[in-house]
């Protein structure tokens, strides 16, 4: 099978987006399908739409690039009819309009088969200033239209039906290759650190356990938290309801912002913490049930986690902590008191989601389309 992975934007290696999107490009690859990769690109002004390493469509820089490459994709379509492209696996960037609506009719109309992968649902919520309301709206006109011409839409929530049209249920998966397993195992004594790897939205919910070290710390404890967070604040909104906490409360010893790091960078900072963190905020943005890739890439390198939203692959595991679906602060004393708890090495905790690879979930794709 001929597969054309699509997305609508373009990748930067400390995103964990684009690294996601690269390991199911692999999974794809490992499953024995001819796969080529659809995605945009810039080069000293000049917007561009790729396939694999080649140009595909040149809109120019300035107004008229930004404009072109949100409306032209009748080079997708000759692209995947001339190839014979059998699957097109599109990453759903929420534009669902006219131009996209032609997109997929016309790929539909020679043949060949469509799947979208909505990374999370519901998302309605996720969407706060007025330029992303408007955008979602445009989206809301046209989503059930664009969904008419999708054999399946993949989620990983727990929704039989999306749009109404039946979904294909996934966790996501993890490319073993590519997440190394924590090495040392830390002398936590005296001391823990956490760490919390994310492109930081309010949904993360920071904020909680940032609040709850506060709280911890007017007690003057002779055993220390340290709390690392990987990424950057993504808006203001995420900046406001975290940094004044940390000023205010003069946090500044315990929490270290090491903006986006990736590679070896990112390898040395998981080894020197013990325990990741999770979103801790989803009940924000309207969802209960969702299977993150953090969680899985956690638990990949091999260290117990803390979340609070519902992930059915971990729920009775013995190497994550619940904390409530609300607004409360972290307990950090129940979490000092579950990480001691905790007896497992990095080797168990990353067996036991062996089943969880890529390649198993990108075959259930695979399977899903008769050719």
């Amino acid at each position: 099978m001929k597969v054309l992975f699509l997305i609508f934007h373009g990748l930067s290696a400390s995103n964990g987006i684009s690294k996601k999107i690269n390991y199911q490009l692999h999974a794809f690859q490992a499953n024995q399908q001819e796969t080529h990769f659809c995605y945009l690109s810039e080069e000293n002004g000049i917007k561009y739409r790729m396939v694999d390493r080649i140009i595909l469509a040149d809109y120019g820089n300035g107004l008229k690039g930004k404009l072109y490459k949100r409306f032209e994709f009748n080079s997708i379509a000759r692209y995947a009819i001339k190839n014979r492209i059998n699957l097109v696996y599109i990453r759903s960037d929420h534009n669902a309009n006219p131009f996209t609506i032609n997109l997929v009719r016309k790929i539909k109309e020679n043949g060949i088969h469509i799947v979208m992968e909505i990374p999370t649902y519901p998302y309605d919520q996720e969407y706060t200033s007025s330029f992303m309301k408007l955008q979602l709206f445009i989206d809301k006109c046209f989503r059930k239209q664009f969904a008419k011409y999708l054999d399946r839409i993949i989620t990983f929530s727990n929704h039989s039906t999306i749009f109404g049209i039946p979904t294909l249920q996934l966790s996501n998966g993890i490319d073993f290759n590519e997440i190394p397993i924590k090495q040392k195992i830390n002398d936590t004594s005296n001391q823990i650190h956490l760490i919390g790897v994310a492109e930081i939205h309010y949904w993360h919910g920071y904020d909680r356990l940032l609040k709850g070290l506060a709280n911890y710390y007017t007690t003057h404890p002779q055993y220390k938290v340290y709390f690392h967070i990987v990424g950057e604040f993504t808006a203001q909104r995420e900046r406001d309801e975290c940094i004044p906490v940390i000023e205010e409360n003069h946090l500044q010893p315990y929490v270290i912002l090491h903006g986006r790091q990736h590679g070896q960078n990112l390898d040395n900072i998981f080894e020197q913490c013990d325990l990741g963190i999770g979103s801790l905020g989803r009940h924000r943005s309207g969802i209960t049930n969702i299977k993150t890739l953090k969680n899985r890439e956690y638990a990949a390198r091999g260290i117990p986690f803390i979340y609070s939203e519902i992930d059915e692959d971990f729920e009775n595991m013995p190497y994550i902590m619940k904390i409530p679906a609300d607004e409360s602060p972290v307990d950090v004393q129940q979490v000092i008191n579950f990480y001691n708890s905790t007896n497992l090495t990095p080797t168990k905790i990353r067996e036991a989601i062996k089943h969880l690879s890529w390649k198993e979930q990108m075959k259930k794709v695979i399977d899903s389309i008769k050719i």
